[in-house]
This record gives structure tokens, C-alpha cells and sequence, in this order.
């Protein structure tokens, strides 16, 4: 009785030991994503691991996607989109304008006042526009879903910013041309730089200040670096960035159709409208760890924030006039973009 007992033990262990290694072995697909923030950062653990579950899950353990954060697997960001569409990563995510002039007819969504407060508005407007009028500029790449952040909101070391020419003699870190830009109208010296960059440039006092979201303030500690954190009326932002998250197109094409299914129903309308208000709702946790902090959080007046809006204007006409050099309507796509972004402003 009791060697049957051992063997029926034995028997169940071994069992358990081959469903656990099936299990184990059962993805057909294991995928690597590369990505420049660190594992702490919001868009890590509030968007592409839940994007990342969506797809296994939807997969029923058929992909496996590994992240590996903080540029894990060498190189600078600005070399991400490279890396994917050589195929030394299978997915990435990354800043558009960290590869300025790729992605151009997209950086319409970065213009100032175009983008105002609202992302979710925005990530619907450019996953409207993409199939028509977006797309050609991501050959070679196959787009999981773009998306902004809540937008590019004023951080300053030890200067107050109430209108344009407040810039004056200033130095600032922004990421993007579009960016650059906008400093430019308003009196700055952009310095661009990957947002990793930045705490080390405003402790070395390299920039004055950045263009860049409230959501950042925590992973990269900016309430210790910086006294007042700035923004126009109903949290108007000068601008924002675009991002995307994308696979390499020899990738893609070598998994079967229910498998992209299940890559495409992980990144649908639903998804892009959350990852929207994933950013709306660490922007407003990041301003309270800088008030909370002793910083000082300024709202624009309605008057101050119209000033900026004047002032800034002519960026857009610079930018249409710069694409249009490339044969591109840029008139068409900003007015199609300002469509869009009001039909999904709430």
C-alpha cells in the first residue's frame, strides 16, 4: 500500500512537472521591446507592461514579449528607431523627435495649440489620421499605436515664467524641433537632450529649465532640482511630444494572422483612449509630488496664457513651410489635426 502510495505520488509529480514545463515552453513567439526609461518610470509600469500582459494574454501564452528598460541593450535613444528597424530589437518605444525629419507629417500633433490638455483627445486624432495620412513615414516598421503625453508644461530652476519674453537669455532642455521652436519664438536657447539627460544638465546648471510634463517630476526627481513648475489656463500646455510603440516589419510579417490579431485588439481604440488618461492621471500624481515637495505651481492666467498663444502661433507657419519643402501639405494636415483634436476634446 504504501509503495503504491509513493508511486501514485510519483506519478502526479511528474504530471505537474510537465504541465509546468509545457507552460514554460509554450510561447511560440518570445519578442524583445527596448525602451530609454527606467523600470520605475509611469510608462513602464502604467502602460507597456499592462500593453505587454494585454498581448500575451490575448495570445493565450503564444507570445512572450521580454522589456528591457533604460537602454538595457545598448545604445543611445535616439538610436531606438534604428535598432527596430534593423531588426536588433523586435519592439520599441520611443520619442519620434528623437529622430528628427523621419517622422515629419506626425510632429503636426506637437505643434503648439494644436495640442493643448487633453491626450486622449490627441491619441484618437493621430490613430484617425494614420492610415490616410501618416503612415508612408513608418516604412519598415509596423505600428502598434502612437500617443502624446499630457504636453510640455514650463520647469525652472529659480525663474518665475509669466509671458513669452520671460525666456529671454534662458536655456532649455527640449527633445523635439518642434520644441525648439517654440523656445526659439519665445526668447530661449532649446538644448536638446533625451529626457535621461536632464537631472544631471539642471544640476550642472547646463539648462534653466524644460519643456517637459509634470508625469516625469518623480522617476527623475525634478522637485529637488527645480523651484517652480508652470503651466497656461485649464492646464494648456506649449506643445507636447509624440510617441510610438512599433515592431520590426520582418517581425510582424512572420506571425500568423491570429497573432497579429492579437497585437492589433491589445492596441485598439479602447487601448489608445487609456493610454490617454494613464498620462492625464500620473501628470496630476507628478505635480503633486513637486507641491508637495515646497514647489511652487503656477496657473497661468486666460489673459497670460492668450499672450503665449500669439507669440507662438508663428511656429506653425514655420513648420508647414518646412514640410512643405518636402512636398508635404502642411496646411491640410494642421487643419485636419485641429478637426480631429477638438471632435475628441471632451
Amino acid at each position: 500500500m504504501k509503495r503504491l502510495l509513493h508511486i501514485l505520488i510519483a506519478s502526479a509529480f511528474t504530471v505537474w512537472a510537465l504541465i509546468v514545463v509545457g507552460s514554460v515552453q509554450a510561447a511560440d513567439f518570445t519578442l524583445k521591446l527596448h525602451h530609454f526609461l527606467g523600470p520605475k518610470a509611469p510608462a513602464h509600469t502604467k502602460m507597456l507592461l499592462p500593453w505587454v500582459n494585454k498581448v500575451e494574454e490575448l495570445s493565450k501564452g503564444r507570445v512572450k514579449i521580454d522589456i528591457y528598460p533604460a537602454m538595457s541593450l545598448g545604445g543611445k535613444p535616439p538610436q531606438l528607431i534604428r535598432q527596430v528597424r534593423d531588426g536588433v530589437v523586435d519592439l520599441v518605444w520611443t520619442v519620434n523627435g528623437y529622430t528628427p525629419g523621419l517622422f515629419p507629417r506626425t510632429e503636426v500633433f506637437e505643434l503648439p495649440f494644436i495640442h493643448t490638455n487633453d491626450p486622449v483627445a490627441t491619441n484618437l486624432a493621430m490613430r484617425e489620421m494614420f492610415d490616410e495620412n501618416l503612415a508612408e513615414e513608418y516604412r519598415g516598421l509596423k505600428v502598434m499605436f502612437l500617443h502624446v503625453h499630457q504636453g510640455q508644461a514650463i520647469h525652472m530652476v529659480n525663474k518665475v515664467i509669466r509671458k513669452p519674453s520671460d525666456f529671454n537669455g534662458t536655456k532649455m532642455r527640449i527633445p523635439t524641433r518642434t520644441g525648439a521652436w517654440v523656445l526659439e519664438a519665445m526668447g530661449a536657447a532649446p538644448v536638446s537632450m533625451p529626457v535621461p539627460g536632464l537631472p544631471q544638465a539642471l544640476s550642472k546648471k547646463v539648462v534653466d529649465g524644460a519643456l517637459i510634463p509634470w508625469e516625469i517630476i518623480p522617476p527623475l526627481k525634478l522637485q529637488d532640482m527645480t523651484k517652480y513648475q508652470i503651466e497656461g489656463e485649464n492646464m494648456t500646455r506649449f506643445g507636447t511630444t509624440t510617441f510610438q510603440v512599433s515592431m520590426n516589419q520582418g517581425t510582424w510579417d512572420k506571425l500568423p494572422g491570429d497573432l497579429q490579431d492579437a497585437f492589433m485588439q491589445a492596441s485598439n481604440k479602447a487601448w489608445v483612449r487609456e493610454v490617454g488618461e494613464v498620462w492625464h492621471r500620473t501628470d496630476i500624481g507628478g505635480i503633486g509630488v513637486a507641491t508637495k515637495a515646497g514647489n511652487e505651481h503656477i496657473t497661468l492666467s486666460a489673459a497670460e496664457t492668450a499672450e503665449f498663444k500669439k507669440v507662438l502661433e508663428p511656429v506653425v507657419g514655420r513648420w508647414v513651410k518646412e514640410v512643405s519643402g518636402a512636398g508635404i501639405d502642411g496646411n491640410s494636415l494642421v487643419s485636419k489635426a485641429r478637426e480631429l483634436v477638438a471632435k475628441y476634446s471632451k
